[in-house]
């Protein structure tokens, strides 16, 4: 029976069925398809993805080149050209408007293919069973009949029936409207009228896993899901425009506006004086299709795309586009201690246990070492120390297995760390297959620990770990000696001491406890009146690159704020080895709670270790600060980080540890869980903007030279300095691939040493109004200098244009490379350090060299060859762009040089104004 056919997508009701029932229907088994079968599966039922909206074809992306105003307005006027016998102009200006759509299909075609390249990056990943044994792979690949891993945090891909259930329990609220989790079972449910609201057996595409864990086999995907037949999950990445592209998107329809004013002001007299209407319209069109910047949009939006790739390839997944622009921004990172500032690989190196303090040997997961105690060695048969050994291991979701000569833990650090600890002492895999789970308490933030129960040959026996004090607020009883001793006050202190010495000592520090049990029918009865059994200290070294990466920040402004579940003695070590913490304060979620509003806000800014808080912590932390007017990133990986997460102005996700609701939540995603890449995506940010700002500067102190020139010939009297097809081809020659280029310029090499940009102010700052002003101005200068030059020398009208020509496209090519900063001198930019602008220069120089010297190029473009001198004297006039632009750089220097990095407070501990 082909398994397609078996399914019966539209009447099978699945949740009706035993589990190995179904299991047996979809051809799978408890260990999952075979690859070669999911492959097969996979051409059969298509991609698990909702159908999208259907995308431009490249040719309707090229076509929509010619839909701008002012381009139809151009082709209708060369047609009526070409009508009345201006062929040849006509065929010379459509070949440039060609080139020009060229231009624009591969800039925004490019842009889109980025985008759907880094869409892909970020696609969800799921656990499955595969040929046995568990993998990861991306949601879209999976298939009917594909048992799916589940836990606590992930977001179901596909519709499925339950075949082991361990205290699961599932938000359906996007599905449903209840906002209450659902309990989970295996059990078939037989009303037929059962609606899916009730169908406890089952799990469905988009919802999310708050509780517990289990298998679950796959019955449908894509849009044969429940929520593919009402079409309503979310796409991944959104494609809405940013900010800064609808200003641009504002700017660009202001500038038009002005644009058809002014070339009506300079067309006008024209005409009264004599000159052809229709090719004075065609000027004054070309004119206006030169000035308003129509590349402006995919340049910043291919500015953005190719930033996002420099940011995927240090670690970080940008999921939504306006976190690009905001990154640049970041005055404030709050960032998870384990495994984003410290390396994530725990290692036990203290155990106290019996009155005794254990030390342990060996490094990383690996698992070999030994057990002193006073300097002497301890037996690892102990039964002691076995026994806190099998409680830490037992206790566990972690897994320890040896690949290709490496030790890797899969699962939560800390409890890889215990398992690791456990196989130094013998205690292996087999030891949990002896004493199997059958029920547990999950760990969450708030309840800060966990707990499971085990069979026995004796009967039950409940583990669990957690917070030391946490843990010793459950226990009456303590193992000493062999024997269940009291608990008493008196010695409940003395562990407490000793933890917040392990603390002190950068030591992460758990304790652990167990009883045993006859029988249990609520979770409240299993964490009463355990045994204290001891506390384990381990240790997560910093990340080398870390303390570089904080440095960096203090440099750039942005002030970094450990957040932390650990004991604060603990997170104050590290933060003071990696340098967070140097004259700040340090709180604890306790004390956080005992604050008011009021008081909190007034401190906020002086905070640099949060400790022993929870998610819900995070969301005022946030709150606090957006207050002060800091834009905060903010980490996270739990389900309850989620709300934080899309509060903050920068969610950033961890791609190793994180749950798919936070990664969902976030903006940004750590493919490496590294702090250091949070740190490299904001100098990524600030790139992109600076670009972006370049870019603008460039086009548009060019368009102000172009027209100027123009009033300044009618305001003086003088004929037109440039025909509609030189107009055309100077816009498309530095409009084009050098703007491109400045796209791709390099970051300044103190991008990083400067404040961050505040979000309120506008991109057109008074360096950047000032030196577009500056360029333009002086462009008119010259041009109208050298036109006028040429006029009075004797040249005809023809040559006169040439050099204006020339003038115009070569003091355009030279400002590229003065607006590649605001601030610094050329000199320290250097000339030589973006090649694809010095190519872009180059072809174009080339080009224009070819239209000013062949004959069949001179006709249409109406220029001349000039002579050297000609050249030399063209060449001499635009490069004092060179010198002029430099000049104004310096007082703008000067204003900027008190404004360079300051502490976020002051000396007295103020906030910094």
């Amino acid at each position: 029976m082909r398994v397609e056919k078996s399914l019966g997508y539209e009447n099978r009701e699945w949740h009706r069925l035993e589990a190995d029932t179904v299991i047996k229907l979809l051809g799978s088994s408890q260990l999952g398809l075979s690859s070669e079968e999911a492959k097969k599966r996979l051409v059969t039922f298509g991609y698990n993805k909702l159908e999208e909206a259907k995308k431009l074809s490249p040719l309707e992306i090229f076509v929509n080149q010619f839909k701008n105003v002012l381009m139809m307005i151009l082709i209708a006027a060369v047609v009526i050209s070409a009508f009345i016998g201006e062929l040849l102009d006509s065929v010379v200006i459509l070949v440039i408007l060609f080139f020009a759509a060229v231009l624009g299909f591969v800039q925004e075609y490019k842009a889109e293919k980025t985008i759907e390249t880094l869409r892909k990056l970020t696609t969800p990943t799921v656990s499955v069973l595969r040929d046995g044994s568990e993998q990861e792979i991306p949601i879209e690949e999976v298939v009917p009949g594909d048992m799916l891993i589940i836990k606590t945090g992930d977001k179901i891909p596909a519709d499925c029936r339950i075949v082991e259930s361990i205290n699961l329990k599932t938000d359906e609220s996007v599905l449903t409207g209840e906002s209450i989790p659902v309990e989970k079972h295996v059990d078939p449910i037989k009303d037929p009228r059962t609606t899916i609201p009730d169908r406890k057996n089952m799990l469905y595409a988009g919802t999310i896993v708050t509780y517990g864990r289990g298998k679950a086999v796959v019955v449908a995907t894509g849009m044969r899901t429940e929520f593919g037949k009402i079409a309503g999950m979310l796409q991944e990445m959104e494609t809405r425009k940013t900010p800064l592209q609808e200003n641009l998107d504002k700017l660009g329809a202001t500038l038009a506006k002005i644009a058809i004013v002014v070339v009506a002001m300079i067309t006008l007299p024209n005409i009264l004086r004599g000159e052809p209407v229709l090719e004075m319209f065609i000027w004054g069109v070309a004119l206006a299709v030169a000035v308003v910047p129509e590349a402006l949009p995919a340049v910043v939006t291919i500015s953005l795309a190719i930033g996002m790739r420099r940011m995927a390839k240090r670690k970080a997944l940008i999921r939504r586009l306006p976190a690009v622009e905001t990154l640049g921004c970041t005055s404030i990172i709050c960032s998870d201690k384990t495994g984003t500032l410290t390396k994530g690989e725990m290692t036990v190196k203290k155990i106290f246990v019996n009155n005794m303090m254990v030390d342990v040997t060996g490094t990383g997961y690996k698992p070999e070492g030994e057990f002193f105690y006073d300097q002497k060695k301890l037996a690892s048969d102990d039964k002691h120390l076995r026994k806190l050994l099998l409680a830490g291991m037992l206790c566990n979701d972690a897994t320890l297995r040896e690949t290709d000569g490496n030790w890797v833990v899969g699962g939560d650090p800390t409890e890889g760390a215990l398992v690791v600890a456990a196989h130094k002492a013998g205690l292996t895999t087999e030891h949990r297959e002896k004493l199997p789970r059958v029920g547990e308490i999950p760990f969450t933030p708030e309840r800060k620990r966990m707990t499971t129960i085990h069979k026995t040959d004796q009967g039950l026996v409940v583990y669990s770990k957690g917070a030391p004090e946490t843990i010793l607020g459950l226990c009456t009883r303590i193992l000493l000696d062999g024997r269940e001793e009291k608990l008493d006050k008196d010695r409940e202190e003395q562990i407490l001491k000793i933890a917040r010495d392990m603390a002190g000592n950068a030591l992460r520090v758990l304790g652990l406890a167990y009883k045993t049990l006859e029988s249990f029918h609520h979770d409240r009865e299993v964490e009463k009146d355990l045994v204290f059994l001891g506390l384990v200290g381990m240790i997560d070294p910093p990340r080398e690159e870390t303390k570089n990466a904080i440095i960096k920040c203090e440099t750039a402004g942005i002030k970094p704020v450990m957040i932390t579940g650990d004991h604060k003695l603990t997170a104050v070590a590290i933060a003071k080895q990696l340098g967070i913490l140097k004259s700040g304060i340090a709180l604890t979620g306790t004390e956080l709670e005992d604050m008011d509003e009021e008081e909190f806000r007034r401190i906020v800014e002086k905070v640099e270790v949060y400790a022993r808080v929870s998610p819900s912590h995070k969301i005022r932390v946030v709150d606090a600060l957006a207050e002060k007017g800091h834009v905060v990133a903010m980490t996270g990986d739990g389900v309850n980080d989620a709300p934080a997460l899309k509060k903050a102005d920068v969610g950033v996700a961890m791609g190793i540890t994180g749950t798919d609701v936070a990664k969902e939540a976030s903006d940004m995603v750590l493919t490496d869980d590294n702090f250091a890449s949070i740190v490299a995506a904001v100098e990524e940010g600030r790139a992109i903007f600076g670009n972006i700002k370049k870019y603008l500067m460039y086009l548009l102190s060019s368009n102000l030279g172009e027209i100027l020139v123009m009033v300044a010939a009618v305001a003086l009297g003088l004929p037109l300095p440039l025909v509609a097809i030189q107009i055309l081809w100077v816009n498309l020659a530095t409009d084009g691939l050098p703007a491109l280029a400045l796209a791709l310029d390099p970051p300044e090499p103190d991008i990083m040493q400067q404040p961050p940009r505040d979000p309120k102010k506008t991109i057109f700052t008074k360096p950047v109004v000032g030196l577009t002003i500056v360029g333009g101005v002086w462009s008119m200068i010259v041009n109208i200098s050298l036109f006028m030059w040429a006029l009075n020398s004797g040249r005809g009208i023809l040559e006169a244009r040439t050099i204006v020509f020339v003038s115009l496209v070569l003091i355009q090519f030279f400002k590229a490379f003065n607006y590649r900063s605001d601030r610094h001198s050329i000199t320290k930019i250097g000339l030589h350090t973006n090649k694809w602008l010095l190519l872009a220069i180059a072809w174009e120089s080339l080009l224009l060299t070819l239209i000013i010297n062949l004959e069949p190029l001179q006709g249409p473009f109406q220029t001349f060859s000039l002579t050297p001198l000609d050249w030399l004297t063209v060449l001499g006039a635009a490069t004092t762009i060179f010198p002029i632009l430099e000049l104004a750089k310096i007082p703008i220097r000067r204003s900027q040089f008190h404004t360079t990095t300051k502490p976020l407070t002051n000396h007295t501990g103020e906030p910094r104004r």
